[in-house]
């Protein structure tokens, strides 16, 4: 692949790391903060993050896993997140190339509509169930998740950045 000028280049990811960050993200999902409608889904977050950068060890399969996971933790409706989650993979999978293309800033603008379908979806299904409506508030947490997008880029890249090397005649 052609790199951007100026984009550094990194070292492999480590696999342990991937699913650390992904089972700490479920963790964070899991704290008893009071499930408010416009917290932002750590896990999505994190999925959609390892499935544009590693398409290949984080795919829709882990997706589905994390989903369920997350169905039987907040007793909802079985295959909910599963679903939101599966969609959320393929369609970053899908735009992987495109999108690391583009500054992290830039990333965030677009993968929010990525977070906002995927809370659609979930609004969706949970309605379609005879559950209630959550309010409008609802609509913050695809933007907040916009938001730590930069954030996450940072945490989650940094064991992968080479150390400045101060020979410079090397290119690399």
């Amino acid at each position: 692949m052609i790199m951007r000028p100026g984009q550094q280049l990194l070292l492999p990811a480590n696999p342990f790391f991937i699913w650390a960050t992904l089972l700490l993200a479920l963790l964070c999902n899991m704290l008893p903060l009071g499930r408010t409608p416009w917290m932002p889904d750590f896990l999505a977050l994190v999925l959609v993050f390892w499935s544009v950068h590693q398409p290949l060890r984080v795919g829709i399969g882990s997706a589905f896993f994390f989903g369920m996971a997350m169905d039987v933790h907040q007793s909802a409706l079985l295959g909910q997140h599963a679903l939101a989650y599966t969609i959320l993979s393929f369609f970053a999978i899908t735009i992987h190339r495109r999108l690391l293309w583009f500054s992290v800033p830039s990333q965030a603008l677009q993968v929010l509509p990525l977070f906002a379908a995927a809370h659609a979806v979930e609004l969706a299904v949970r309605m379609l169930a005879g559950g209630v409506f959550p309010g409008f508030s609802i609509l913050l947490s695809p933007l907040l998740e916009a938001v730590l997008w930069p954030v996450v880029s940072v945490l989650l890249l940094a064991p992968q950045r080479r150390a400045p090397d101060p020979d410079a005649n090397r290119p690399l």
